[in-house]
């Protein structure tokens, strides 16, 4: 191997750090005859340097499948089960990983994941990366990329296809790793709308919008199955709405693909139909296609991700309101069914989840739980302090030292 693109390392005999790869060089010359080998960290190749003998190592082939082997057969045999965007989502996390892909599982240790994170660390915080003009878009932490393999690992060990070779390995993701791969602090960006800054958001969007907005919040939807909503699953009648199809959005373009037939956790779920949510259908049922059954449509046409991204961005701004995105209603509902119903059942009975630590997540105190709380506290503390400065009657009260004086 050549030594070209490698750097000799100051106070180190015979190891080279590659630049652009990181890697680690070690050289040792023995009866004449050069060594060499490559590493992952510097540990390594100094250990390959004191005890390597001269004699040629016989490299066995591996008993285990390379992570490049686990992440195809995962594809074909989980990826089916997923939804077009979780896929898509996988695929971008999963990038960084392919340098190590070629390594059969039981060598990716937590030392191989200390070097991977640290040097995606490096990269993410360099100033090319971060003068790169991606904005608020800019990495934060490894976060994504550790939670997706621990997924591909966790599928690895539960998996019929590679049980067998699985079963005494250990994930080598660690509690450190996720220290090492901060990157900065993550923006302060409120999640959960209020019901006061829901109402003026309505206020500033267009009709339709403004119809799907009020939609999503009143039935804590998310924004795919509110776009998706069929009129054949809505009953007037008996005041009652089937939320059971999704739209999927193209993830680069973010314009329609198709409905799917089920919401993300693929159960449907009812939703009784309040006198507000019948006044938003009646305005919809004006614009009722026979060649088209969805609810929320430009002449036909299902919506496009990218428009309703869009025009709720409009609608925040002109609103001056601190928030971004479109689950902002899904969260805000959530908050306001625990506050009113007074517990986590009254946010499942809402949100439809299924997972009661998701419903306390998406339903955990916020700003404005804070402000009540604090609020009251402050009111007690005003009582205390004014019940302290109200003078004591003396009237039972025995001076003693007044009576000692008169005896004598």
């Amino acid at each position: 191997m050549s030594k070209k693109d490698y750097r000799k390392l100051s106070g180190q005999t015979g190891i080279y750090k590659h630049q652009s790869s990181k890697n680690y060089l070690a050289i040792k010359k023995i009866k004449g005859v050069v060594h060499q080998k490559t590493f992952d960290n510097l540990y390594e190749a100094k250990k390959w340097r004191a005890n390597f003998d001269g004699k040629i190592e016989i490299v066995k082939a591996s008993e285990y499948s390379t992570l490049k082997e686990v992440w195809i057969m995962m594809q074909k045999v989980h990826f089916p089960n997923l939804a077009t965007t979780t896929k898509a989502i996988w695929h971008r996390r999963y990038k960084p990983w392919k340098k190590l892909e070629h390594l059969p599982m039981d060598e990716i240790t937590p030392s191989k994941v200390t070097s991977f994170v640290q040097n995606l660390a490096k990269y993410y915080s360099s100033d090319f990366y971060q003068s790169s003009g991606r904005g608020r878009a800019s990495r934060c932490n490894l976060n994504n990329e550790l939670n997706l393999f621990v997924t591909i690992f966790n599928w690895y060990k539960e998996s019929e296809e590679f049980e067998k070779e699985a079963l005494t390995l250990t994930n080598p993701i660690k509690k450190k790793h996720k220290k090492m791969g901060f990157i900065k602090p993550v923006p302060d960006r409120r999640k959960k709308i209020s019901l006061e800054h829901a109402i003026e958001f309505f206020k500033h969007l267009e009709p339709i919008y403004s119809d799907l907005a009020q939609m999503q919040f009143y039935t804590a939807g998310r924004v795919g199955e509110i776009s998706g909503l069929q009129w054949r699953n809505i009953d007037l009648k008996n005041k009652r709405i089937l939320i059971k199809h999704s739209c999927i959005w193209d993830m680069t373009n973010k314009t329609f693909i198709e409905l799917k037939p089920f919401p993300k956790n693929k159960e449907a779920r009812a939703v009784y139909i309040t006198d507000e949510i019948a006044l938003i259908l009646k305005r919809r049922l004006a614009f009722k296609q026979n060649k088209s059954d969805f609810v929320f449509h430009i002449d036909g046409r299902p919506l496009n991700y990218c428009t309703i991204q869009v025009q709720y961005r409009k609608a925040q701004v002109k609103g001056e309101l601190p928030y971004s995105g479109t689950h902002i209603l899904r969260h805000g509902m959530a908050v306001l069914a625990r506050r009113v119903g007074g517990g986590l059942d009254a946010v499942i009975a809402m949100t439809g989840h299924k997972d009661i630590k998701l419903a306390d997540h998406y339903s955990k105190c916020d700003e404005e739980d804070q402000k009540d709380v604090s609020l009251k506290i402050m009111e007690y503390i005003r009582k205390q302090k004014q019940a302290s400065t109200i003078p004591k009657s003396t009237d039972n009260i025995i001076e003693l030292f007044s009576q000692n004086l008169s005896a004598n």
